[in-house]
């Protein structure tokens, strides 16, 4: 061997294992510099290419990650190990089909590889492909029976596909799988939404409480991965929900690079606002946004959207992208790359649209990209995250005596925190026939999905039948499984299936108008409806509520009280049967609600779009003159 070849051996060698000790201590910048040498000194070596983008990887170089680990696979065509790390890292940079090309043609050398079937399953989902996913993760499955991530991926597909009961049976599988407890953090909040979907209410209270026991003991590195949206439709407190917002979020951070550089002066001009949401596009928040974007101040305010939506071409996302100053596509960018954008684009507040619901990317407001940072609509409750300033809500969601369960400062509107579109549709009612509807009945709706329907409440609605012997219940058909299990236990309490009509979804101004033909709608709790009671309120539908003791719970009660009924918030559940017999037997009473609905619309506090823009930009203006002033962020009581 020549003298040239030992010295680039020993190099090698010598930067190998420089590497891979840093590996074992966590120092990944370190072992990226020892396997960046390694390959210098040999090309060729697959498996400190393979090291060099784990490296990379947990830097947050996304680019350079694939670009090694690309490498590796070129030089060991077919491997399992290069492939999965490359799919990995193409996931973390959202190119989620190129990730599931990469696996599959892995397969091809390694057809029986239960982890590379696992992980095709998981990129396929990501790539919105879950039908492919179920087919691969049940392959990988029969190879590893005992693999609780495997039953967790598919109870993920099954769910996608809206299949709750088989999703339910994955989750469950997966716990009774999982000896070291490592999946119970992602599994159980699972099962515990998969079962309320479903209306499978069996075993609800165990797994609820379990999950809660759960949380209690959950550390960041041992059930951080707890979603804290799960929460909201449990019996769970304020505190309950911050410190699994907390969790989360601390988990979400780990290995994540250190926040950018303290911005520089502030350059002059408008405040620019930037919205960061995967919901541009026929969503609920686009609906409850639009209106908003379009009445504010363009002489005071520039907005940005931050958009990782997917483009569906709808009336609604053209209407709410033409209302912002600036677009900006993120969907292919890491976390770190749209906190750079943003910083460079001089935002001066930048708001979350999503918090701990699907899609979100709540971290990349970790790395400070705006100087005030403000967590609206999406998320109904604390995000316990520690960086984000500020949560809007009004007096009723968020009184400032809860304000110790809230890791944000409570910045409150006068009026109702959700926005509303002045401009929505309002198109008559068709027929009651048209819709399966009696013609001389009483209607009580609620258009909740089901996962809001609770056990309790369901009692509830079956006393207020009772005692109204001409009503019926109008319900959203959400999945046939769930809409069996509601019939039977609605039987059992003494309703027949004939008073119960259910409706199938529809676009929202058809949806808005076939609420018209209702009479009385019913809330649902711990979580209330939301935007849906904002629409039947629209509708000239009164919404008959509980409010209780967190944000997600209340928000009806603030939607009522928008609309001057706030005696539609009843003290209790023995309040709310009782209000509901009463009006169910007064039409007169009845017909003044919906009369007073119609008649004030455009006036009401809920629905005046251009005063609710006023009190929201003046609402921002207080937080930006705070950071101008170089005050740190406070709780901003109503004005």
């Amino acid at each position: 061997m020549a003298l040239q070849d030992v010295r680039r051996n020993d190099r090698y060698d010598t930067n190998w294992r420089a590497g891979v000790a840093a590996v074992g201590a966590g120092r990944w910048g370190e072992a990226e510099r020892g396997f960046q040498r390694a390959v210098q000194a040999s090309p060729g070596a697959h498996a400190a290419w393979l090291y060099l983008a784990r490296a990379q990887l947990q830097l947050g170089k996304l680019d350079s990650a694939v670009a090694a680990a690309r490498r590796a696979l070129a030089l060991k065509a077919g491997d399992a190990v290069a492939a999965m790390l490359l799919g990995e890292c193409l996931t973390h940079r959202h190119r989620h089909a190129e990730a599931a090309e990469v696996l599959e043609a892995a397969l091809a050398a390694n057809p029986a590889t239960p982890e590379l079937l696992s992980a095709l399953g998981s990129a396929l989902l990501l790539a919105q492909r879950p039908q492919d996913a179920i087919t691969r993760l049940i392959q990988a499955s029969m190879l590893s029976p005992a693999d609780a991530l495997l039953h967790y991926r598919l109870g993920l597909a099954f769910k996608r596909l809206g299949a709750e009961s088989q999703a339910a049976i994955c989750f469950r599988t997966a716990l009774s799988v999982d000896h070291d407890g490592a999946i119970a953090p992602l599994a159980l909040p699972l099962l515990v939404s998969s079962s309320q979907q479903s209306c499978d209410w069996s075993e609800l209270e165990r797994d609820g409480a379990a999950l809660l026991a759960l949380l209690d003991v959950a550390s960041v590195e041992r059930g951080g991965e707890i979603s804290p949206f799960s929460l909201l439709s449990l019996p769970s407190s304020r505190a309950q929900q911050r410190h699994a917002g907390a969790l989360h979020t601390r988990h979400l951070l780990q290995g994540l690079r250190p926040s950018l550089p303290p911005p520089g002066p502030r350059r002059p001009g408008r405040v620019r606002v930037g919205y960061l949401s995967s919901d541009f596009h026929n969503h609920a928040t686009a609906l409850l946004m639009v209106g908003l974007l379009e009445c504010r101040d363009r002489e005071r305010f520039e907005v940005f959207a931050y958009t990782h939506s997917a483009p569906d071409g709808s009336p609604l996302q053209q209407r709410l992208l033409a209302a912002c100053d600036q677009v900006v596509d993120v969907a292919r960018l890491s976390d770190t790359e749209v906190a750079e954008r943003m910083r460079r684009d001089g935002v001066d507040i930048g708001v979350d649209l999503k918090g701990h619901t699907r899609g979100t990317r709540m971290t990349v407001f970790a790395q400070r990209p705006a100087p005030v940072q403000v967590s609206f609509l999406g998320y109904p409750g604390s995000t316990g995250a520690d960086y984000l300033d500020y949560v809007i809500g009004d007096p009723v969601v968020t009184p400032l005596a809860h304000a110790a369960d809230y890791s944000e400062c409570i910045a409150q509107m006068p009026h109702c925190y959700q926005p509303n579109d002045h401009r929505r549709a309002l198109p008559p009612a068709p027929p009651r026939a048209e819709l399966g509807l009696p013609e001389d009945a009483l209607v009580l709706c609620c258009f909740n999905q089901s996962y809001k329907i609770t056990p309790e409440v369901l009692a509830l609605w079956a006393r207020v039948l009772h005692e109204l012997p001409q009503a019926v219940l109008w319900l959203l058909a959400w999945n046939a499984d769930g809409q069996r299990r509601l019939l039977a236990a609605l039987e059992a309490l003494g309703i027949g299936a004939e008073r119960v009509v259910f409706a199938e979804r529809l676009p929202v101004d058809q949806h808005i108008a076939r609420l018209r033909a209702a009479d009385l709608f019913l809330d649902t709790w711990p979580y209330n409806a939301h935007t849906t009671a904002s629409e039947s309120l629209w509708a000239a539908v009164p919404v008959l509520t509980v409010p209780g003791e967190t944000f997600a719970s209340r928000v009806a009660a603030s939607l009522v009280a928008a609309c001057g009924l706030p005696e539609l918030a009843c003290a209790d559940a023995e309040d709310y049967v009782r209000t509901a017999v009463e009006l169910g037997r007064s039409p007169e009473r009845l017909q003044a609600l919906r009369c007073h609905l119609d008649a004030r619309r455009a006036g009401l506090p809920l629905f005046d779009t251009e005063r609710y823009t006023r009190d929201y930009e003046a609402l921002l203006l207080r937080m930006h003159e705070r950071r101008l002033q170089g005050l740190a962020p406070a709780a901003l009581p109503a004005a």
